[in-house]
């Protein structure tokens, strides 16, 4: 019950704040656009001096190219959503006071942790949801139809993409005590996770490696990346629990 009090407070925050609006907005623009880029860039080039002889060294656009287009944007600005919309979760409360009056309630730490993580994670698979829903509708116009349940996983490898930077974002949250800080800390390991997984037989293992497992999917492929998959899920209790370990002993 404490929980579910909990998680209420914090998504209702985050509507009053227009947070979740912004999310959703974000996600949705970039599931109209990017299949109508990929249709349509071709064409547009044709508009520029030369441009004929540019856009006839383009392929002729396929679903295949609107299912790029629509990863690479929602991946992105995902990640930059989940900084933006996580490194003051903690926080910002502690720097504020807030914490230390929610948690007299008395409500356990955990809980407090917890909700906000399951609250982002809510607003997150609104947006990605409403997003795949507009990007499979102007697909199936311009292209095709994808199949349904390959669409699904996509959106759900996505899904848990994204879950990895929140989850992050939200330990360093906690680590610090300004929300400035914490962004930097969170951007850092972003940038560390790209490196790493730039690297040869490393990068099949990382969370960047769903992206690719998407884009298998959504061409009809097999392959999979089943090792990615539990990684990422491994990043995620890793760093709730370090989120967790350190804020238990946090004065605040």
């Amino acid at each position: 019950m404490i929980f579910l009090a909990a998680l209420r407070k914090e998504i209702f925050g985050q509507w009053r704040s227009y947070r979740l609006l912004v999310v959703v907005a974000v996600f949705l623009a970039f599931g109209l656009l990017s299949p109508l880029a990929a249709k349509f860039i071709p064409e547009l080039m044709k508009l520029m001096p030369n441009g004929k002889e540019i856009a006839r060294l383009i392929p002729q656009p396929t679903i295949t190219d609107a299912v790029a287009q629509y990863l690479k944007n929602s991946s992105q600005f995902g990640v930059v959503l989940a900084l933006l919309m996580t490194m003051g979760a903690v926080a910002q409360e502690k720097d504020k006071g807030t914490a230390a009056l929610v948690l007299v309630k008395p409500m356990p730490r955990s809980v407090f942790l917890w909700a906000k993580f399951a609250a982002l994670g809510v607003t997150f698979i609104i947006g990605i949801a409403i997003a795949g829903a507009a990007c499979y509708y102007y697909t199936l116009i311009l292209f095709r139809a994808p199949d349904v349940s390959r669409w699904l996983a996509l959106n759900g490898l996505l899904f848990l993409f994204v879950l990895v930077y929140v989850a992050l974002t939200l330990l360093c949250s906690t680590v610090s005590r300004s929300q400035v800080v914490a962004g930097g800390l969170a951007f850092g390991l972003v940038i560390l996770l790209s490196g790493t997984g730039a690297i040869p037989g490393i990068g099949k293992f990382l969370p960047g490696q769903l992206l690719a497992w998407g884009a298998w999917l959504a061409a009809g492929s097999k392959e999979t990346a089943w090792p990615a998959l539990w990684i990422s899920v491994g990043i995620i209790g890793a760093a709730l629990a370090g989120a967790w370990a350190v804020f238990e002993r946090q004065e605040l």
